[in-house]
Order: C-alpha cells, then sequence, then structure tokens
C-alpha cells in the first residue's frame, strides 16, 4: 500500500508522518524505517523507528534510490512500514519520472508487503492522474 501526504512546503506534512510513525510503531509486528535528508527528527521519532539519511548512502538518481528501498528489504524481511520524508529530493523525482517511480514503488510494496507512506511537497493538482489515488491526505 502506498500512501502520500501531499502540500506545499511548511504545511505540516512532517508533523503528519511522524505523528503516524510514532502511532503504527506501538502496534507494529514488524520493523517501521523512516527515510529523510538528513538526522534532524532524530529526537521526535520513537527509538523502536530506525531512521535513515540516505545522503549518507550516496544516492545519485532515482534507479539508485529504488535499490537502495529494495536492499532495505533485502536486509530485513519483517519490514511492515517505510515512511519518505522529502521524497522529492531523497528519492530524485521531477515531472518525467514520477509515474515511473511509483509504479516501481507499487510493484515492491506488493512484492515485500511492506507499506509506503510519503510526504511530498506538491499541491493535489500537480500530481499526475495515475499517482493522485495514493493521496490520502491533502494540504
Amino acid at each position: 500500500m502506498i500512501q502520500i501526504i501531499a502540500g506545499e512546503k511548511g504545511k505540516g506534512k512532517t508533523k503528519i508522518l511522524i505523528e503516524k510513525a510514532n502511532t503504527e510503531v506501538n502496534t507494529a509486528k514488524g520493523s517501521i524505517v523512516y527515510l529523510d535528508k538528513s538526522n534532524k527528527h532524530m529526537y521526535e521519532l520513537s527509538n523502536k523507528i530506525r531512521l535513515i539519511n540516505v545522503r549518507d548512502y550516496l544516492i545519485e538518481n532515482q534507479n539508485e534510490f529504488i535499490g537502495f528501498i529494495c536492499g532495505i528489504n533485502s536486509c530485513d524481511h519483517d519490514i511492515e512500514a517505510i515512511y519518505f520524508d522529502s521524497f522529492l529530493k531523497i528519492a530524485f523525482v521531477n515531472d518525467e519520472n514520477i509515474e515511473a517511480i511509483f509504479k516501481k514503488l507499487e510493484r515492491i510494496s506488493e512484492q515485500f508487503q511492506t507499506d509506503f507512506i510519503i510526504s511530498i511537497s506538491m499541491n493535489e493538482n500537480q500530481f499526475p492522474e495515475s499517482v493522485k489515488k495514493y493521496i490520502t491526505v491533502s494540504l
């Protein structure tokens, strides 16, 4: 399952994402992972959640990012959910590749039974039609 929290920068997407992760970890049977572009939110997240600073791994494009996600899943078969903050930056997403990235994420989610909860700094009307179906919160 993929869920998108959409809205312009500064609308509170990260706060919602962190609250959702902290709530889910209390009932999760598997692991919860939080991907971000820094360690800034380390102390806001439960210590049961694995925070990964994606910039530490020298990822340079969307294909490397997708490989990174597969690698995370291959190392821990108990991952229940992965939270993505600053998705456009950490995944190198742009107008040309957003649909392809979401097709791959959908396949990965189905294959590994991992939920993806994604914060994206875009208004709902900026998304391609094929991606709008994942939007669960629009700010």
